[in-house]
């Protein structure tokens, strides 16, 4: 049975909501098991009020939607896409960071922030030079990075303002990280900056031909912390199906990463979409697989693979069919069989597993331990979470460093009109981001 144990840490006894922002991270992480969820969801149970369906014992709530903040209005949604927090610094844990993967609007792309203590959601940075705002992280320097989801798109830097993290001092282009079609980013503990490129390398390939881009690519700074010049490298595996030995090859040219990544020897992977680092592993979600002699129906549903930055070997981490079910056909149609499709975006566990959710009607919400067997597959994929709501996706999976009990996750073009927006689900009971907790 491919279930699952959430082990999301709970707090110890004595912590009140007076310590939720202090900046402290909370060490104590006595895990709880929980009954995994018999399938994926079924839009017949859909409840707007609780649109994910969840384990027994665990609650869900809105914590900012379009009735706090709408940036696209007139009946455009507002895409929620990415979440990350303040993870260092001054009241550590407070403020939330969201991208908004609107395109093609007259506005332009937006990041928003939310004072998870109060409420109060405003708009952070907005620009019409901005489009289909993906990929966010913070940074150990205590920035925010972000990144454009199109081709040749931009990755930038949002510097705040030291006394007031909701506000920006400054964006400022990043070009030397990469121009791609970004979505995932994640930086490691020497500062250097770990990019996909969310393209389709294996059938619409680039003036090269096929393949070409759909690549993993690392950015080396010259200084830590500043990401105004270094080198970027792409990956290359000498395997098939894009797993074996790997190596970083270049540097190449930034400004035409994708193209330049295929010239050095980089592999080319079908979407890979969002990237986590979990001590010494990278792991890349690879949203298709691959198709038959390039045409007709994926051969698998897509992965997540495993890249040991130590050894450079890529692994298979979870693949349907092999540690986890195949889904067939759709809920409440004959044959229909709870499965991992079109995986999308990543997080780490208090606990330091893999979480993973799927850009697929119905999302399901995947946990899997880090824990593998001799062929680099993960040896536990367990089910969480699924959702309800008939036309949207889950996106953003997140846990704040601060906050390890609760499991932030947006919901994107939502079938309730204005109804995109950041949930928190946590154990029943243990839900600290209270809006009367005290700010200390």
């Amino acid at each position: 049975m491919f279930s699952k144990k959430l082990l999301v840490t709970s707090i110890a006894a004595a912590l009140t909501g007076s310590l939720a922002f202090t900046g402290a991270v909370i060490a104590d992480k006595k895990s709880f098991n929980f009954k995994p969820i018999d399938s994926s969801a079924s839009s017949t149970d859909w409840d707007p009020a609780a649109p994910w369906k969840l384990p027994e014992g665990f609650e869900q709530r809105v914590v900012s939607d379009e009735s706090a903040l709408n940036i696209y209005d007139g009946g455009r949604d507002d895409w929620h896409d990415m979440n990350t927090v303040n993870e260092t610094g001054k009241m550590a844990g407070r403020y939330m960071y969201r991208t908004h993967e609107v395109r093609g609007q007259p506005e332009g792309g937006a990041v928003s922030v939310v004072d998870l203590q109060t409420g109060e959601t405003k708009l952070l940075a907005q620009s019409t030079e901005w489009d289909a705002l993906d990929g966010i992280r913070w940074t150990p320097w205590g920035t925010v990075l972000f990144a454009e989801e199109i081709d040749g798109g931009q990755l930038l830097e949002i510097l705040l303002d030291e006394n007031d993290m909701m506000t920006a001092v400054d964006v400022i282009d990043r070009p030397a990280v990469g121009r791609m079609a970004h979505e995932g980013i994640d930086v490691d503990a020497d500062g250097n900056v770990y990019v996909v490129d969310e393209h389709r390398g294996q059938t619409s390939g680039c003036a090269l031909g096929t393949p070409c881009g759909g690549g993993v690519y690392k950015f080396v700074p010259n200084s830590y912390g500043d990401l105004s010049a270094g080198d970027l490298y792409a990956l290359k595996v000498t395997g098939p199906d894009g797993v074996g030995k790997g190596e970083w090859v270049g540097p190449i040219d930034p400004l035409n990463a994708r193209q330049a990544g295929t010239e050095a020897g980089g592999t080319s992977y079908q979407r890979p979409e969002d990237v986590e680092i979990i001590g010494d592993t990278l792991y890349v979600a690879i949203t298709e697989g691959p198709r038959a002699q390039g045409v007709g129906s994926e051969v698998y549903e897509g992965r997540v693979i495993a890249i040991n930055l130590k050894t450079m070997m890529v692994t298979n981490f979870v693949k349907p069919g092999v540690n986890v079910p195949v889904e067939m056909s759709r809920p409440g149609n004959e044959g229909f069989q709870t499965g991992f499709d079109s995986i999308d975006n990543l997080a780490e566990s208090p606990d330091g597993r893999l979480i993973m959710i799927e850009d697929n009607v119905p999302s399901d919400i995947w946990f899997a331990t880090t824990k593998t067997d001799d062929y680099g597959a993960s040896k536990d994929v367990e089910l969480f979470a699924s959702l309800t709501d008939p036309s949207a996706e889950g996106t953003g999976i997140y846990f704040s460093p601060q906050d390890p009990h609760t499991l932030y996750v947006n919901i994107q073009h939502s079938a309730v009109d204005d109804g995109d927006g950041t949930w928190a689900i946590s154990k029943t009971g243990k839900n600290h981001h209270d809006k009367d907790d005290d700010d200390k």
